[in-house]
């Protein structure tokens, strides 16, 4: 998956899924290679909530943007 490309899984899919790979590897009982897997997974998983995160905050600034180049220019028609 790169930057560019839209996650298979939704946010709340993937924090669903780390959620439980936490939980699991802090259980224990698990041996080596899984724990390597579901470490591997977790990972995998918490960049692709860090990805929805940063477009999430990617479009609230271009919203925000938005609103307040608005402002400004209802403010430069008021005054003049």
């Amino acid at each position: 998956m790169t930057d560019q490309q839209t996650p298979d899984l939704s946010y709340e899919e993937a924090r669903e899924e780390l959620v439980e790979v936490v939980r699991r590897l802090e259980s224990g009982g698990t041996g080596l290679e899984d724990s390597l897997a579901l470490w591997e997974r977790g990972e995998r998983l918490a960049a692709i909530c860090q990805q929805w995160l940063d477009g999430a905050r990617q479009r609230l600034d271009a919203a925000l943007a938005t609103d307040e180049a608005a402002e400004r220019a209802a403010g430069d028609t008021a005054e003049a």
